[in-house]
């Protein structure tokens, strides 16, 4: 066909397979949701707002993306199901054009002591392969160089049965990296003995003062009174050298107490084994406060904190050891890669080359590989995750981000819209749960649900553009161009908290006096010293409360009135006027229903396929055994209560019968925080990001203290939300409280009394007092980037 014939083809019909361009939800009822129905475009970039709790998060990941999981598992065999999370179907019926979900969700990485930023990020696998090709001397394989491998050496007989069974004589050993005094913890713990018992008394009578070691226990205080080792009848401090002996480091022997065979073992390997083995955070408070008195961890002597053993520090490339480039700031490392002229392992190098600039790209170069993955903030843990889709091939894919800017500077911002930007430009569908105006300002397409939280969301309130999101009236489009102004006048400090050459992390020997009395806000870029100044350096003794990232945890037997220690004052209610146990009223003791357990629900476990959940036939859902739900107070039965939400539960415990102060104290702290539509009873793994925050925030009003800490509380929060906490604030700092809170928010920075500001960069670039003194100083002299972002925020 000549040229000329081609140009006058006229091009054909649009093909049937270019008209699937929409992904089509109907009648969604996850959670919240009431029968929503929505168009999104594929490959553009939709924002879906909201205030918190309105069911984003049920719609974006528990439906479209937990069925994209689910359809992309079912591809697989069933043995290989058989290893894979069960999904079932969301309650949704129909759901249409989907593609593979790639997510970046807001769950913080785990804070097992083993895990650090290399190995969760594979750029730890690759360096260790080019250690056991390039190091100097060689030491062994990759496991060499790995501080998880403990080196391991076996002799002896084994039986081969192939045909006719023989025994051979074999060995086997395996070389490991692991240091082995403080078996690749980089840190060795020290017990302070005198927090777990009282010397001056005998076993018998009660020296533990270890929590839940009950005199009564015949595992814990009753194993060491009758193990036959010890004198139960005498004071501790008076024990032989070798009873001493046997009480702290006894070797684990076979004892009877009681007639039934326990292994006693002795006080500290006990104490490592039920405390220290675990994630901190996990604990429950009195556990945690408990090690946290009892437990000092330094650093290992041996390995240096490198969690190395002493052959693969002692392996090289270029003068550099695998604990020298895991200690270098990742751009740094970066660099020294880029140096690298190796033909044998050019793969390899363009690889981890790709990984580690990605870091960069991302705005995280000022980290190192060996930081522990538990120390990142909620914004670093999420762009962490994201560094391995950078740079993807893939095309066509739904990638869906939970808040992606959390944690940012708003210098920071800009770098990861453009991020967001080019993974649409790709030919990718872009799905993002957003609170900030910078970020919803760059959607080709907004869903705002609403109008309300909880039982009062759960509608699509608008579809469109961001012009017609402003002039549409719901609470997102009414709130996206509010501004905080600056205070007119500022509290005056009635004090300091002196904090004098500090030098955690990236810290510069910094010197400075936080104000008391007011409420302070520390800010700076991501990375620039924020959480290691306060966190790290603001002494303890100060009376210091802190509402720190960590995340809560809860199963689904967990709810705000468990959680926040309301059902306590509750059950003893209830008991009091029906004069019978408060054990009754828990669905987790004696009040259970004894069919489900006190769950509501029978569970059917499916192997491979889904399980089944369906609600319990004797209870009705109610988890409480009928007998229970006879007893009532002011009218009310426990199912009733726990149903409540909590503005009427404030209501009803406030006056009449059921006047309880003890109940009606904590909900009014959870109706300040802003959850007066949460009900009393809805588990906790159904609560979004921001509500969760807000709880903690609300059980930690309750604390004795006068310091306020406060990390990046407008996580999760709605524009319209972020007004109610900066009255929250200031009502605590009315009360007489110091509150000092870490943000990146604009509107708490022009809300300060005094800004610290850190930088000027981040990693060995911060570290430095960059800016003290009011908002107001700080937006005259632009000297900063905060205050170049905070003067066009506030239109100076």
């Amino acid at each position: 066909m000549s040229p000329a014939k081609r140009k006058t083809t006229q091009s054909p019909a649009l093909h049937a397979a270019d008209s699937h361009d929409l992904l089509r939800v109907h009648g969604a009822r996850v959670n919240n949701l009431k029968d929503v129905s929505i168009e999104i475009p594929k490959r553009r970039l939709t924002v879906f707002t909201g205030v918190s709790g309105s069911g984003k998060s049920s719609l974006v990941f528990s439906t479209i993306a937990a069925e994209s999981q689910r359809m992309i598992n079912e591809t697989y065999s069933a043995f290989v199901q058989g290893f894979m999370p069960t999904l079932a179907r969301p309650e949704v019926d129909v759901l249409e054009g989907l593609t593979t979900a790639i997510i970046v969700d807001q769950q913080r990485m785990g804070a097992d002591p083993r895990s650090t930023v290399g190995t969760a990020t594979d750029a730890n696998a690759m360096l260790r392969i080019l250690f056991s090709r390039l190091g100097k001397p060689h030491i062994g394989p990759p496991s060499a160089y790995s501080f998880n491998t403990a080196s391991v050496r076996a002799s002896g007989a084994i039986t081969v049965e192939r045909g006719a069974k023989k025994t051979v004589k074999a060995t086997f050993n395996r070389t490991g990296g692991m240091c082995t005094r403080c078996e690749g913890r980089g840190t060795v713990s020290d017990i302070d003995l005198t927090q777990l018992y009282d010397d001056s008394k005998s076993l018998a009578e009660g020296a533990f003062t270890i929590p839940g070691w009950k005199s009564d226990s015949q595992w814990t205080v009753g194993l060491y009174a009758q193990s036959g080792f010890l004198d139960p009848q005498k004071p501790i401090r008076r024990f032989t050298k070798k009873e001493m002996q046997d009480f702290l480091y006894g070797e684990p022997t076979k004892v009877k107490v009681n007639g039934v065979n326990l292994t006693y073992e002795g006080l500290i390997p006990k104490i490592q084994k039920s405390f220290l083995s675990k994630d901190k955070e996990g604990m429950q408070p009195h556990i945690r406060a408990f090690v946290e008195r009892a437990v000092t961890f330094t650093t290992c002597p041996e390995c240096d904190g490198t969690r190395l053993s002493e052959g693969a520090r002692s392996s090289k490339i270029k003068r550099i050891s695998i604990a020298d480039a895991c200690a270098m700031e990742i751009r740094d490392l970066a660099e020294w890669i880029r140096g690298l002229d190796e033909p044998s392992v050019a793969p390899l190098l363009t690889a981890l080359q790709h990984t580690l600039d990605s870091f960069v790209e991302i705005g995280l170069g000022y980290l190192a590989l060996d930081r522990p993955s538990g120390t990142l903030s909620g914004g670093e843990a999420q762009r962490v995750k994201m560094i391995r889709h950078l740079g993807s091939s893939l095309t066509d894919v739904t990638y869906v981000f939970d808040e992606p800017t959390i944690g940012l500077h708003p210098h920071d911002i800009q770098r990861m819209n453009n991020l967001l930007l080019r993974l649409r430009d790709k030919g990718n569908t872009v799905l993002v749960v957003e609170h900030k105006p910078e970020a919803i300002a760059i959607a080709d397409h907004v869903v705002d649900l609403g109008p309300g939280a909880g039982t009062a969301g759960g509608a699509v309130c608008f579809e469109g553009t961001i012009e017609g999101l402003r002039a549409s009236g719901t609470v997102t489009g009414r709130h996206l161009d509010d501004r905080a102004t600056l205070k007119e006048t500022v509290r005056k400090s009635t004090g300091a908290l002196e904090i004098r050459d500090a030098t955690r992390h990236n810290l510069q020997g910094v010197d400075v006096d936080i104000p008391l009395g007011v409420l302070c806000v520390v800010t700076g870029v991501a990375g620039s010293g924020k959480s290691s100044l306060v966190h790290g350096s603001v002494p303890a003794s100060a009376g210091v409360v802190s509402v720190d990232q960590a995340p809560i945890r809860g199963s689904r037997r967990s709810n705000p009135a468990t959680y926040t220690g309301l059902l306590d004052p509750i059950r003893k209610a209830f008991a009091k006027a029906n004069g019978v146990k408060p054990a009754l009223f828990s669905a987790n003791s004696e009040g259970a229903c004894p069919n489900c357990n006190g769950a509501g629900v029978i569970y059917t476990d499916l192997a491979m396929m889904a399980g089944v959940e369906t609600t319990c036939e004797d209870c009705e859902g109610k988890r409480f055994q009928a007998s229970v739900l006879e007893y009532t107070l002011g009218g009310r039965d426990i199912s009733e209560v726990l149903a409540m939400s909590v503005t009427e539960a404030e209501e009803f415990f406030g006056a009449g019968e059921a006047h309880t102060p003890a109940a009606h104290r904590i909900l009014d702290r959870l109706a300040d925080v802003g959850l007066g539509y949460l009900s009393l009873g809805q588990p906790l793994t159904t609560l979004s990001g921001g509500e969760r925050q807000r709880l903690k925030l609300a059980t930690h009003m309750a604390d004795k203290g006068g310091v306020y800490i406060l990390d990046e509380p407008t996580t999760g929060l709605h524009l319209a939300d972020v007004e109610q906490l900066l009255g929250l604030l200031d009502r605590l700092v009315d009360s007489g409280k110091s509150v000092i809170v870490i943000e990146h928010h604009q509107a708490v920075m022009a809300h300060a009394d005094w800004i610290i500001d850190l930088g000027p960069g981040a990693g060995h670039d911060g570290g430095k007092i960059v800016f003290e003194g009011t908002p107001a100083d700080l937006v005259a002299d632009r000297s900063t980037l905060t205050g170049e972002h905070l003067a066009d925020y506030v239109g100076a």
